[in-house]
């Protein structure tokens, strides 16, 4: 048969959900492109390890023509889709013109979310990309390094206060690793201060840590990140971030923190592109679709991930990554099936549980009925991790890197990129 006359499916963004949708194209009889502003494919929730130095960025990512050089019925384009036009049924590539499509998968995902203050981006960097990694581990190392070259007590206490806003998984997991930097894997490399001085602050403006998980293992969690030297916060609204620190406000009372190193985990927003579409949008930006997770007015486009508003028995789909790789084989089954002339299925949301490490052997984690913490939790993560990371090699290098960590402590990847810088903030 004839390439050009088979129907020509694009799917744009190569996360959980579009990775998983063009994987259900391999051998059939449809030409897919695939879209991505980045050449390789993350795995999100090993994220924090890169910022943390805890892994190198090669550990968690997958260069996208590799995975799928011998699909052959994929082509992949590096570049960023800046226009959809479903009239048309075209898609605009930034300076690369047009692409036809006679279906499309859009599985773009989401962004930072600042809550209308923007400016904040430039003193607390969000985590969603390597290079939202790269910048925070450089602000942490380099952190050490001006704590260790001034002699004013003042200035050294404000680079040795980490301040992490936003209570969530990414959050929890990002604060309970800086302790373990201080405490363990920077001790006595430094000779004009004890890095176990340092502070790491986490900020909620909840009433508790991992809202998404159920109480009694939030409370869980909570203890474990006290035990780790976290100075948890709940119930406290960042209301200012500065150049100075934050400035919060708990039961009333305004505080400020002298914190020269902050992180936003507080939020997150649906990717621009969704307006694009110029489908119905829920209060987060999200698209909202059909059942099947077609748009309601366009059933050639499908929209999966963080980026789909869909309901599922009752319950918001959450924006996780099972829930995408779900998604994102559904809406690949659903193309195939206009194809044959069936009818499309609806999406069912499979919930196989949910995993947050905190630290060295601790972690929360719900499985069903089934609800464990600590050292349970912790090897039920590891496992689950290393299973779902792209490549065998991938899988290898972590669990060496990991064993390393766990016996010695030891962070390798604790490399800085480019000359000393003098500014006060990074």
């Amino acid at each position: 048969m004839n390439s050009r006359a088979l129907p020509h499916v694009v799917i744009i963004g190569c996360g959980f959900g579009g990775l998983q949708a063009a994987k259900v194209f391999a051998g059939k009889p449809v030409q897919v492109t695939l879209i991505d502003r980045c050449n390789h494919h993350l795995f999100q929730p090993l994220l924090y390890q890169v910022a943390t130095a805890g892994l190198s960025a090669p550990s968690i990512a997958a260069p996208v023509r590799h995975i799928f050089c011998r699909q052959k019925n994929v082509t992949v384009l590096m570049g960023e889709v800046v226009a959809i036009d479903s009239e048309r049924r075209h898609v605009e590539i930034e300076g690369a013109g047009d692409i036809g499509y006679d279906h499309l998968i859009v599985a773009t995902g989401a962004t930072h979310s600042y809550f209308g203050n923007d400016a904040w981006a430039v003193h607390a960097p969000g985590l969603k990309t390597l290079e939202d990694a790269f910048d925070i581990r450089r602000r942490v190392l380099l952190a050490f390094e001006h704590a260790e070259r001034t002699a004013d007590e003042d200035q050294r206490r404000a680079w040795l206060t980490f301040a992490v806003i936003g209570a969530g998984a990414t959050g929890v997991e990002l604060a309970g690793t800086l302790a373990e930097i201080a405490r363990h894997t920077l001790a006595g490399e430094f000779r004009r201060f004890d890095t176990r001085a340092a502070r790491v602050l986490l900020l909620e403006g909840g009433a508790r840590v991992l809202p998404a998980f159920p109480a009694a293992l939030s409370e869980k969690a909570r203890l474990q990140l006290n035990a780790l030297g976290v100075e948890v916060h709940t119930n406290t609204r960042v209301t200012a971030v500065d150049s100075a620190g934050v400035t919060v406000v708990h039961a009333g009372e305004t505080a400020c923190f002298a914190a020269n190193t902050l992180m936003w985990a507080a939020g997150v927003a649906a990717s621009p592109l969704g307006r694009a579409l110029e489908a119905p949008l829920d209060r987060a930006g999200r698209v909202q679709v059909n059942a099947d997770l077609s748009l309601p007015d366009h059933p050639e486009i499908s929209v999966i991930g963080d980026l789909a508003s869909i309901t599922c028995e009752g319950k918001p789909v959450p924006g996780v990554s099972p829930a995408a790789k779900q998604m994102g084989r559904c809406a690949a089954r659903n193309v195939l099936a206009r194809i044959a002339g069936r009818s499309p299925q609806v999406f069912r949301y499979i919930d196989y549980g949910s995993l947050a490490t905190i630290g060295r052997k601790s972690a929360v984690a719900v499985l069903g009925n089934v609800r464990l913490w600590g050292i349970p939790a912790w090897l039920v993560w590891l496992f689950a991790h290393l299973y779902f990371l792209i490549g065998f090699r991938n899988r290898i290098i972590v669990m060496i890197d990991w064993a390393w960590a766990y016996f010695s402590f030891q962070r390798y990847a604790r490399i800085v990129i480019g000359a000393w810088k003098s500014e006060r903030r990074l």
